[in-house]
C-alpha cells in the first residue's frame, strides 16, 4: 500500500493493474490516470505523473494496455463529458482502470463507486508474491467473497505464469 506513491510507484501500480486486468480477461485495458484536470499543470504534481506515465507507456516501460491522462474522474468515465472538453482518446469515457493520484483519494473514490453506485468490490494488494486480500471493515460477504475470488485467480496466473501447473 502507497500512502503518497511516487512517479516509480505509480508505475508499479499501473503495471500491476493491467497485470490483473488481463487475468480478468481484458485483452488490452484502458487506464485512465487520474488528477483534477485533463491538462498539464506544472503546479499539479499528479498532472504532471500523469503525462509521464503515459511517456512510459509510449516507451515500453508499461506494457499490455493503453494509457491516457491525466484525466479529470468525469472525462475518464463518461465519453459525453470527453466529447463536450473535446477530449479525443480511446480512454477517456472508456476507462477499465483508473488510477488514483493518491491513498485519500483512492479510497474515498473506491467507497463513492460502491455506496453511492452500488458498485461491487473485491479489495487485494498487488506486488507482492502473493495476493494478499484486503478488505474494508465495513464489506459485506459479497466483497469478501470477490475479493477471495481475485486473489485465486491472480495466485493461480503467477502459478501459470512460472510454470507450476494448476
Amino acid at each position: 500500500m502507497n500512502l503518497a506513491p511516487d512517479l516509480k510507484a505509480k508505475r508499479d501500480i499501473v503495471q500491476n493493474a493491467i497485470d490483473l486486468a488481463h487475468v480478468l480477461g481484458i485483452a488490452t485495458p484502458k487506464v485512465a490516470i487520474l488528477a483534477a484536470v485533463e491538462t498539464v499543470n506544472p503546479d499539479m504534481p499528479a498532472t504532471i505523473d500523469a503525462a509521464a506515465l503515459c511517456k512510459m507507456a509510449d516507451r515500453g516501460q508499461i506494457t499490455g494496455g493503453l494509457l491516457d491522462g491525466p484525466l479529470a474522474f468525469d472525462n475518464a468515465i463518461s465519453a459525453e463529458a470527453a466529447k463536450t472538453k473535446k477530449i479525443h482518446s480511446l480512454v477517456a469515457g472508456d476507462a477499465d482502470i483508473l488510477l488514483a493520484p493518491d491513498l485519500e483519494s483512492g479510497n474515498m473514490l473506491a467507497k463513492q463507486l460502491v455506496l453511492l453506485a452500488r458498485s461491487d468490490a473485491a479489495g487485494i494488494v498487488l506486488g507482492a508474491r502473493v495476493p494478499i486480500i484486503l478488505t474494508s471493515r465495513a464489506d459485506g460477504v459479497r466483497a469478501r467473497m470477490a475479493s477471495a475470488a481475485v486473489a485465486k485467480l491472480m495466485a493461480h496466473a503467477r502459478r501459470e505464469q512460472l510454470g507450476e501447473g494448476a
